[in-house]
């Protein structure tokens, strides 16, 4: 589907990808199993074998019987995207373009530091937006992603990097793709990630972010058990962000604030705001104080994010100078504020960059 020809205002293409075992929570996999006249204790053995041992095929399983092993094989494929692509950065971070089943493809990034891993994941192949700063966008929507293909890229990622045991993961889905334009199969995924007897990835963890897409923002906010959320802002005023960022046209500054306004938090919970500065368009003085009024009226923390160059975009990155001089102003101001530093820059990893065929920033 061409970039600019699909409206953000009705569903996503769903996916046709059949059934799967990783897009299965424990209840309905509870469920299946008793539907096929097995004891539902099985399925709690085969959910903490997918998630917690890392089976790729139910041939891995020593604690089901041989008999059943060959009926799911047929009947609930364990089918993970395929990894047809790696591309190691030098500052440790990976990408990685992953194969699904419909034979379409996907970008998702491996972020290890020495205390935690980060994944970033896509929610859907491509995406609908069209933010001028975002390679991702240039693409269109193909589709969204199912439950099973985002669970997927965690089971492939930790298959590839294997981490030391006890070292917490994080989860964003910052990839590919607006998530709460897939909430439903986002949410899916989020619950079987974040399940105790799966991953048991804690729910502080685990990051959503959004262009601002506001209707998503308030479905989200009814969810008792969701992803933190961090929201792409990117510019001050509605001329400036509609022109960078189409989807200020339907849900502007003032729609979008008042939804950060009554979005419901937990004690000590912020919202984060993500910033990405771009020299002449972003950067301004005027820019940085209407910044601080916005970030006022919430509980929220900034990141300031350098533009990240990405083919056919002639947007640049501020001037470092400029950079910590806005940190310094939001910072006096009383905000929490830091300048993210993105990785997997060389390789097309990094913030805005993930779109297939770019696999080295700007090619």
């Amino acid at each position: 589907m061409p970039g600019g020809t699909f409206s953000w205002d009705r569903p996503a293409p769903e996916p046709t990808v059949g059934r799967d075992a990783l897009g299965m929570g424990l209840e309905d996999l509870r469920a299946f199993f008793l539907g096929i006249g097995e004891a539902p204790y099985r399925a709690d053995q085969a959910f903490e074998g997918i998630h917690r041992h890392g089976w790729r095929s139910w041939g891995q399983s020593s604690n089901l019987p041989k008999v059943l092993r060959a009926r799911l094989d047929e009947e609930l494929p364990i089918r993970r995207p395929e990894s047809v692509l790696s591309l190691a950065s030098g500052d440790g971070s990976t990408k990685h373009v992953l194969k699904l089943v419909d034979g379409l493809q996907i970008e998702c990034v491996h972020l290890p530091l020495e205390d935690r891993v980060t994944l970033c994941l896509s929610s859907q192949v491509g995406c609908a937006f069209r933010c001028a700063f975002c390679a991702t966008g240039k693409m269109g929507l193909k589709r969204n992603l199912a439950a099973a293909e985002m669970v997927g890229q965690v089971e492939e990622l930790l298959f590839l990097h294997p981490r030391p045991n006890g070292q917490p993961i994080n989860i964003v889905f910052m990839g590919m793709g607006e998530p709460l334009h897939n909430l439903e199969q986002v949410m899916a995924a989020f619950q079987i990630l974040t399940h105790p007897k799966g991953l048991a990835i804690p729910l502080r963890r685990v990051t959503l972010s959004t262009v601002g897409l506001v209707p998503g923002i308030e479905a989200l906010g009814r969810h008792s058990s969701r992803p933190r959320l961090a929201v792409s802002l990117n510019a001050t005023t509605d001329e400036a962000r509609t022109a960078i960022m189409p989807v200020n046209a339907a849900w502007n500054l003032e729609k979008l604030l008042d939804a950060l306004r009554t979005f419901p938090l937990d004690r000590d919970e912020r919202i984060t705001l993500e910033y990405v500065v771009v020299k002449g368009v972003s950067d301004s003085t005027a820019d940085t104080a209407r910044l601080s009024a916005f970030a006022a009226g919430f509980p929220s923390k900034i990141n300031l994010i350098p533009h990240n160059p990405c083919p056919g975009s002639d947007y640049v990155p501020p001037d470092e100078a400029r950079l910590n001089e806005m940190g310094r102003f939001l910072a006096a101001k009383g905000h929490i504020v830091a300048v993210r530093r993105s990785r997997g820059a060389d390789v097309g990893g990094a913030c805005g960059q993930l779109s297939l065929g770019n696999f080295g920033g700007m090619v």
